[in-house]
């Protein structure tokens, strides 16, 4: 009775919006059973205000008391306490100690629980802090037993990328990929006075382990230099500090030229030296533990030291030479390309997959000790799945990050949940061996393998102003992983999942049992209706790499490609007859990608290039494999809405509903890739479905094919974004369309489904009606609903479905929909689906 009547409060719980995230400190269950075994007085050790020692007091008072009301003195008492400083501040105090302690490297930890009593030392003023929130942290997740912890980071570079524009622009508003809102950083061309999110920012980024972050998009403007712009700047910095966050920042590497009025960025120039010097000299006038730079040149356009004839490693060695005095470090990107010299018509062996080896080659030994190469887990772009990147296996003295994309660019956009770490931890647990030695991506990164100082990770983050960061309290489990495996890869995906569940919403069985089988299948469904194989995800690569748009991936100068046509599909990226990346890799490595037989089914199409009909190992051929993993991922994604809806009264109301409408969409949008993706190779490989299933929807109606009034017939673009290849718009944007038909479908309930475009010219409004009755009415506002990236097309991005359940009808009914334009969107309709109640089309 007493689980029942607290599952009644819980269900009561005022609302919440994500803003605290996993740093609720929402009150434990039984919290008054614990607490003769917490400290009832917290002592600092020359804690200064501002500092994370100071910090790390406060989260500890705030903490205990609201996990178990217990509210704290501060300073010592005759009670419990604990006592929190660095290694150094309790030896001095405390000189026998010392032998007792363990080894700690920088930012790690030391914690000892024993009797209500807490001891938390760092190795430094943010290891401390890092400690405390561990130990609020275990007993947040209800352990309030005695224990003693040595923690270590497992690599010394944590730091997080944000693509936060100047001002309002880019490739989606002030935050370029991002799906969350606009910049806590940056409005209209400076940074914000009110910088009270990025100091929650520091606090969230903080209690996971991660030590900076660079807040500039790494397409710099050069304006971030300015005095003015250089003031703010500290500002962030200040508000950083007392969570141990430095500040780092991209550049620009034309800013002498575009900012400087020089007639160069030349890096061997001694002008452009000077200048870059001055820059940074006056950045650490300001900013005395700026953590240092971030550069992309020569990419995608941008400037570099290739503009000039230099290397790679000249461009990187002109700003970690202007560092060295500062103590800063640069991680310099291994994401160059350039799009305007890929042409898959022309040269058959062209490979952007090649790129990052190739114009890294050579330089190994030629940059600065504190240069750091930040090379992307794979060889294109945060695809669903690629290879490990070869180039962490060629970096030997020079030592290399991780680039890991919390933001899911390709992947949702968080509108769809993809729980990343399994992933990751893919991708970390690969054996590169390099020399025919165990050489495991996570002990590149952590210099292990190599021996090198400077290593670890990058996560591009890009959150914004929304409440819940991301865009989706759901994404948020994937920035708590990244920072988690960051600091250990050894954590496990649903171990990370379980502790960030618990923290986030609570101590119920069912929630986390839920929230566990959604998170872990994600991946795998998102990888199977979105692209499988090792196709790449086959998103609309031109536009907003979000929809579906199979097409979009040839011809295109962006190199990603598959190379379909009507009877093949895959790049041959062999050294016997393709690109010759798979030669990158170790001879070991190389020779399971060069044959067939032993290349993983799962990165076939990245290595091979083969006829739809290729058997795999599983016996089926590749293009059924396509029909059937695009019907399975989809039908997976319409389970997640029922586990989901099993959690009502259990999660407050607010984030209740949040989730649910982005699984509902998800779940629609599922199809809608489901759909795309078969009906386009359907057509390129004229191989029919062995089940029967693709191109033939019994429970559709088409709107095309409907009794037509104000609506007329329109000719979607890409064909496959649409059922029939059509759809119905109205005849101007101010004509009201009216489609109806009879139905035909025995009298019983059933599931009414509108599959329609919700473009960003507009909000149109549609109704349906049955026999003239209202069954529902909608608007076209997703793009205020979703974070997830505009498009004015109808196509497989603006593509949704609206359903409306148990909707009782009869033989002979009139279904009606009606459309009312608004701005530039014309109400289009795709199809409606008359579902027999349990069935999805």
């Amino acid at each position: 009775m007493r689980s029942l009547l607290w599952l009644a409060v819980v269900g009561l719980a005022v609302a919440e919006d994500g803003l605290s995230a996993w740093l609720r400190y929402a009150r434990v269950p039984s919290a008054s059973r614990h607490l003769g075994k917490l400290p009832s007085a917290v002592v600092t050790l020359n804690a200064t205000k501002g500092y994370p020692v100071h910090t790390a007091g406060k989260e500890l008072v705030d903490g205990i008391g609201g996990l178990f009301g217990k509210k704290l003195t501060v300073g010592k008492s005759k009670g419990t306490t604990a006592t929190v400083g660095t290694v150094s501040a309790y030896v001095d105090k405390n000189p026998s100690a010392a032998k007792g302690l363990p080894d700690l490297v920088e930012d790690g930890f030391y914690l000892k629980v024993s009797k209500g009593n807490v001891l938390i030392l760092g190795q430094n003023e943010r290891g401390a802090l890092y400690g405390a929130f561990h130990y609020l942290s275990v007993i947040a997740q209800g352990n309030v037993s005695d224990f003693t912890l040595t923690s270590n980071p497992d690599a010394p570079v944590r730091w997080v990328n944000q693509w936060d524009n100047m001002q309002d622009g880019g490739t989606h508003g002030s935050v370029e990929r991002g799906y969350g809102g606009d910049s806590i950083f940056f409005w209209d061309g400076y940074i914000r006075e009110d910088l009270t999110r990025a100091g929650q920012y520091a606090r969230l980024l903080a209690s996971i382990g991660i030590n900076a972050v660079v807040a500039n998009n790494v397409n710099a403007n050069a304006s971030i230099l300015t005095p003015e712009n250089m003031d703010g700047l500290a500002r962030i910095a200040d508000v950083f500090r007392p969570y141990g966050v430095q500040l780092g920042l991209s550049l620009n590497f034309a800013a002498p030229q575009l900012l400087g009025g020089l007639d160069t960025f030349d890096p061997l120039d001694n002008s452009v030296v000077n200048w870059w010097q001055g820059i940074t000299d006056n950045l650490y006038k300001r900013i005395p533990d700026m953590a240092g730079y971030l550069v992309k040149a020569n990419s995608e356009g941008q400037p570099g030291p290739m503009t000039y004839n230099r290397t790679l490693a000249d461009g990187a060695n002109l700003f970690a030479r202007t560092l060295q005095p500062h103590g800063g470090i640069i991680l310099f990107r291994a994401f160059v390309y350039d799009h305007r010299t890929l042409n898959q018509t022309l040269d058959w062996k062209a490979d952007r997959a090649n790129a990052a080896a190739d114009y890294f080659d050579g330089l190994d030994d030629k940059f600065e000790d504190n240069v750091v190469i930040q090379i992307k887990y794979g060889p294109i772009d945060f695809q669903v799945r690629e290879p490990v990147s070869p180039l962490f296996g060629h970096l030997r003295k020079t030592g290399a990050t991780i680039e890991l994309q919390i933001t899911q660019e390709y992947l949702g956009q968080q509108a769809h949940v993809v729980y990343l770490a399994p992933m990751w931890k893919e991708l970390l647990d690969f054996d590169l061996r390099v020399d025919s030695k165990p050489s495991t991506l996570k002990d590149i990164v952590a210099g292990k393998r190599f021996g090198q100082k400077l290593t670890g990770y990058a996560g591009v983050v890009n959150v914004g102003t929304n409440t819940t960061w991301l865009g989706s309290h759901l994404a948020m489990s994937n920035l708590y992983a990244y920072g988690k495996l960051a600091w250990d890869p050894e954590q496990t995906s649903t171990g990370i999942l379980k502790e960030w569940t618990t923290l986030t919403f609570g101590h119920d069985k069912l929630v986390h049992d839920v929230i566990t089988k959604i998170s872990m299948e994600s991946w795998p469904a998102y990888e199977d209706y979105s692209g499988n194989l090792g196709i790449q995800t086959l998103t609309d690569i031109l536009l907003g790499h979000y929809g579906p748009n199979p097409g979009s991936q040839d011809g295109n100068p962006w190199g990603q490609w598959t190379r379909a046509d009507d009877d093949t599909i895959g790049m041959d990226r062999t050294v016997r007859n393709g690109t010759g990346f798979a030669g990158q890799y170790s001879p070991e490595i190389a020779a399971m990608y060069e044959n067939i037989e032993t290349t993983p089914d799962n990165l076939l199409l990245w290595f091979h290039h083969v006829p739809y009909t290729q058997k795999l190992k599983s016996g089926k051929t590749v293009i059924q494999h396509f029909y059937d993993a695009h019907y399975k991922g989809s039908a997976t994604a319409q389970t997640f809405v029922t586990l989901w809806e099993k959690l009502k009264g259990r999660i407050d109301r607010e984030r209740y509903e949040h989730v649910l409408f982005r699984l509902i969409y998800q779940a629609g949008h599922s199809l809608v890739w489901r759909d795309s993706v078969n009906q386009f190779y359907f057509n390129k490989s004229g191989i029919p479905d062995e089940l029967g299933r693709v191109g033939n929807h019994k429970y559709r109606i088409e709107a095309e094919k409907m009794e037509l009034k104000g609506y007329k017939s329109y000719r979607v673009s890409p064909f496959e974004a649409a059922s029939g290849f059509h759809c119905v718009v109205t005849e101007t944007n101010s004509t009201v369309g009216e489609a109806k038909t009879t139905l035909k479908v025995p009298s019983g309930k059933y599931d009414l489904a509108v599959n329609y475009y919700d473009m960003a010219l507009g909000n149109s409004t549609w109704e349906l009606f049955v026999d003239r009755k209202l069954v529902g009415k909608w608007k076209g506002d997703l793009e205020y609903e979703l974070g997830r990236a505009p498009s004015p097309y109808i196509d497989g991005q603006t593509a949704a479905r609206k359903t409306f359940k148990g909707v009782r009808v009869k033989k002979g009914s009139e279904l009606k929909i009606v459309g009312r334009p608004d701005g530039l969107e014309p109400a289009p309709i795709d199809y409606i689906s008359v579902l027999p109640e349990g069935i999805v089309d």
